[in-house]
């Protein structure tokens, strides 16, 4: 046989072999597509606090904890208060197979890469970035909740809401010559003003903790998840009281909130859920307005760092508009936030819904039982799971829309627009 044959020969065993091999070697399979999930990552307006419906939450030691009882430490993973209810799983969210709750009531930015056990109150959880990395080696994250600011290491919506409630309840029932005794010292009796919720050097502040927080988030997802394709939608806060109260809680006996001592007053707005002096509303949306500011700042920086990412601003000070407490006569019957409600010491689970009759010394001592046990609490003027489930539509059309920010508005017959 000649070389040239033999060549050819040779040639075309060769290919015949490799077409018989391929022929009868499956090829290897594709590798199987994750499930697709949402995430909610933040503080207490995204974990559902006031919705009830409260899941066990693991701590940082791996262990589930369900309820500890009420006189348990305020630390225990539990209060992170992740319900059932929250927004995340009230949201329409075609195509998300599933839905994974990590923010916890009280979150702060240090919480978002250090277990916030690591500071003064935090919770016994993780890292929330520690929980999304286990939630991404199971799932690919489409979609991420944020809500973050309204607690960092300037000021907390808690302490904002604790003082000025404060001030009116020790107006409401002690004269100007009366020494009050709360817990924590002497409460003022005046109405709240702009400077006493956040100072402009306070939102610099927190602005910053915050930017810095939610870089590491984006930098933590282009790492973990599955595609790289995915979505953070930043919703900021909505106040639960309305700029100014039904009339019906403007005075009662002839006592307004502007003179001393005013005690069926101040039971009747108790009852209510908005304990709180009329002046001190405006500041108080003033503040929501900050914290608005903010989630977008934060929302605009980061976006231009990351010009890629898929970033939308969620404004939704305006999802409670009509329903907020004490906006109707009726509050807080109808309302989409929880009132404020206290318990009495020894805490046992029963709120008082009423302070008709009592007298200083009782209001101090239900006072400080939520001092003491800030979880008998902590629910208090936080979306309710109405309210919930309307920031559930609110993150719904967030979720689908081509702009980068968008505000979710209440009408007036309670119908939900988001544009």
């Amino acid at each position: 046989m000649s070389g040239f044959r033999r060549t050819v020969l040779v040639a075309a065993l060769a290919v015949a072999t490799a077409t018989l091999s391929a022929a009868v070697v499956p090829a290897a399979p594709a590798s199987a597509a994750l499930p697709t999930a949402a995430v909610a990552l933040g503080d207490s307006f995204v974990s559902g606090e006031g919705a009830g419906a409260y899941a066990p939450v693991v701590d940082i030691n791996g262990v589930a904890q369900g309820f500890p009882g009420w006189t348990a430490s305020n630390s225990n993973a539990y209060f992170c208060h992740r319900s059932a209810n929250a927004s995340l799983h009230r949201a329409n969210l075609p195509g998300i197979q599933a839905r994974f709750n990590l923010a916890c009531s009280g979150g702060q930015p240090h919480d978002i890469a250090t277990a916030s056990a690591a500071r003064t109150k935090g919770r016994q959880v993780a890292a929330q970035l520690d929980q999304l990395r286990a939630v991404a080696q199971t799932h690919d994250i489409d979609l991420v909740l944020v809500g973050l600011g309204s607690n960092n290491s300037s000021f907390t919506f808690g302490d904002v809401a604790e003082t000025c409630a404060n001030r009116f309840i020790a107006d409401a029932w002690t004269g100007w010559w009366e020494f009050w005794a709360y817990l924590n010292g002497p409460v003022e009796q005046k109405p709240c003003s702009d400077a006493d919720l956040a100072t402009a050097a306070q939102y610099s502040a927190a602005t910053a903790e915050t930017v810095t927080a939610v870089r590491q988030l984006l930098t933590t997802l282009d790492q973990v998840d599955a595609d790289g394709q995915h979505r953070i939608v930043f919703q900021d806060y909505t106040n639960p009281l309305p700029f100014d109260l039904h009339p019906n809680f403007h005075s009662e006996d002839s006592r307004d909130d502007t003179r001393d001592k005013f005690r069926a007053l101040g039971a009747e707005r108790y009852a209510a859920g908005c304990p709180i002096h009329r002046a001190s509303l405006l500041p108080g949306h003033h503040f929501s307005q900050g914290l608005g500011t903010l989630v977008k700042t934060t929302r605009d920086t980061l976006a231009a760092e990351f010009p890629g990412a898929d970033l939308v601003y969620l404004n939704v000070q305006r999802a409670f508009d009509g329903a907020r407490l004490c906006e109707t006569a009726a509050s807080p019957t109808g309302a989409l936030a929880t009132p404020i409600r206290l318990q009495d010491d020894p805490p046992n689970g029963v709120f008082v819904t009423s302070l008709s009759g009592k007298d200083k010394i009782a209001i101090q001592r239900i006072a400080n039982t939520c001092a003491t046990y800030f979880q008998t609490c902590q629910e208090s003027w936080h979306p309710n799971a109405a309210g919930h489930q309307v920031l559930g539509q609110c993150l719904s059309g967030a979720a689908t829309t081509a702009a980068r920010a968008v505000s979710c508005v209440r009408a007036g017959d309670g119908a939900i627009t988001v544009s």
